[in-house]
């Protein structure tokens, strides 16, 4: 087998392993009062990036695969959380409605750097009502709704197996809280600190 000359990191991987990472203050963590389930600990972690000032809290990355397989992933607006999961939306047209459709699972990420928290979310995706997603239609102001008609937009939902909040600590420390849903109800795993994982 023919031997692959070592080469030095270019210009770009040396700049990039220079930046700063965990720059940010992360919040006081209470590990001895965790909900059952993960919707009220998600419902405090946002609203609290969001009272910290952290813009756009409610953005996150929404991940699905194709019809061959292939990863794909976006940013995209929360629309809700609750006990029926976490809610986005888009147009029926749109290249994640093909691949949903394809396959009906996904994962949400959501990044709050400047408090050194993500959360990670997974499971299967179902679609909401007719109704519901054309009331998430018409709240969408009237430029926003242009070209789209009732049918024509679609809500989602993610409906979690596993559901993993991150909080980064300087010492690379870091912990994780993880819920998983087994035989329907949600199972916390013990929060555990991740030393060996670097920061996201």
């Amino acid at each position: 087998m023919a031997e692959h000359p070592i080469l030095p990191p270019s210009e770009l991987a040396a700049w990039l392993r220079a930046q700063p990472t965990l720059t940010g203050t992360a919040p006081p963590l209470r590990l001895d009062d965790l909900p059952v389930d993960p919707v009220p600990l998600f419902h405090e972690w946002i609203r609290g990036a969001a009272a910290a000032g952290v813009a756009e809290p409610h953005a996150a990355t929404l991940a699905t695969v194709d019809a061959d397989g292939m990863p794909d992933a976006r940013t995209l607006i929360l629309k809700d959380v609750d006990d029926r999961g976490w809610a986005f939306a888009g147009a029926r047209s749109s290249r994640k409605a093909a691949q949903l459709d394809a396959h009906p699972a996904a994962a949400l990420n959501f990044w709050w750097q400047p408090q050194r928290r993500a959360v990670r979310v997974r499971g299967t995706v179902h679609e909401a009502s007719a109704a519901e997603s054309d009331a998430d239609l018409a709240a969408r102001s009237a430029s926003a709704r242009t070209g789209l008609g009732p049918g024509d937009w679609v809500l989602w939902r993610v409906v979690p197996t596993r559901v993993e909040f991150w909080q980064g600590s300087s010492d690379r420390n870091h912990t994780r809280i993880v819920y998983r849903r087994v035989d329907g109800r949600w199972q916390l795993v013990a929060p555990a600190s991740d030393s060996a994982s670097s920061a996201r």
